[in-house]
């Protein structure tokens, strides 16, 4: 029985589709034909195709293999390589956390001020 295909968002759909149309197009720059292609991936020609039209179904290891036999597996290394998101969480996790307002604060507060008023009278 043939396993179900994970759930995709259209957003990331849109994003498979537009990397397997760049891998078809640098295919047929280097002049290659779909069979000689998966044949050095390692795949077949459906899984080739499948890759090619950004099924979300085709494995990652297929994805990687086609980026190695047309040359582009060095393009793997930019990938999350500049973690913006990330490293503004990691950097607010490391600032102190502003100290808040709360009423029995204000009281120590006023009460601390009385005091040293009262010492330095």
């Amino acid at each position: 029985m043939p396993r179900k295909p994970p759930v995709v968002f259209p957003q990331e759909q849109r994003l498979l589709s537009a990397l397997g149309e760049r891998l078809r197009l640098a295919r047929k720059r280097r002049k290659l034909s779909n069979a000689a292609v998966a044949q050095r991936a390692g795949i077949s020609r459906t899984t080739l195709y499948k890759v090619e039209a950004g099924d979300p179904g085709a494995t990652l290891g297929s994805y990687v293999r086609v980026l190695a036999v047309l040359g582009l597996e060095g393009d793997l290394n930019q990938l999350g390589a500049d973690d913006r998101v990330g490293r503004k969480l990691q950097d607010l996790a490391l600032e102190p956390a502003p100290k808040r307002y709360t009423p029995t604060r204000a009281k120590a507060i006023k009460l601390s001020s009385t005091s040293n008023s009262e010492e330095s009278t």
